[in-house]
């Protein structure tokens, strides 16, 4: 069995959006050295009720916490003023399910185009319609995206990566493992220092 680095993550999970920049170069780095596969973990259901106020003012102190710990890292606080926000990362999941298929690479660029429009851009990844503006972005074919991000199967496969995400306990997002042997060994996130990260996947 090869061995295989497990990234699991969340487009709209603002601390993937400060660790991308590190998830980047370990990613580059390790090119070819082993198997590298990010799984979608799913952070919210879907859902069309608005999000409490009080969870909107707890989302707005994680970007203070996270722009403070995390040089370099931006969001733009507009967002909660443009948009009508709701606990929904399900859509963006899918979207980049409904982007894969049309190819291996917009796994990453679908995700990357979602978080600059959510985190940078002020707009909702939450809404269908978003998500169809941002595939034409990356350059999919907008019908086949269209159609599969509404299919049974999208929603399915969601639901398998979450639940091997979190049989192999990898339950916070963002999170890294290595699996070698048939062994998972968890590894240490470090948002500013992807040299030591890397160091300690290649000692497993």
């Amino acid at each position: 069995m090869q061995d295989t680095l497990f990234y699991v993550h969340d487009p709209m999970c603002s601390w993937c959006w400060g660790f991308e920049p590190t998830r980047r170069k370990i990613f580059e780095a390790l090119a070819g050295k082993l198997q590298i596969r990010s799984l979608l973990g799913g952070l919210a259901p879907d859902t069309d009720l608005p999000m409490p106020e009080a969870m909107q003012q707890m989302l707005q102190q994680t970007w203070q916490r996270i722009e403070q710990a995390i040089p370099g890292t931006y969001f733009n606080f507009e967002f909660w003023e443009k948009c009508s926000p709701r606990r929904s990362t399900y859509p963006a999941n899918r979207a980049v399910i409904a982007a894969r298929a049309q190819g291996a690479e917009f796994d990453q660029k679908m995700t990357a185009r979602i978080q600059q429009a959510y985190y940078l851009e002020a707009r909702n990844p939450s809404d269908k319609d978003t998500l169809i503006e941002l595939a034409a972005d990356i350059g999919l074919d907008v019908g086949q995206f269209s159609k599969q991000l509404v299919e049974e199967s999208t929603q399915q496969l969601l639901l398998a990566e979450i639940q091997e995400s979190r049989q192999m306990g990898m339950n916070s997002f963002p999170s890294l493992a290595v699996s070698r042997s048939g062994k998972l060994h968890p590894i240490d996130l470090k948002y500013t220092d992807p040299q030591l990260m890397i160091r300690q996947i290649e000692s497993v």
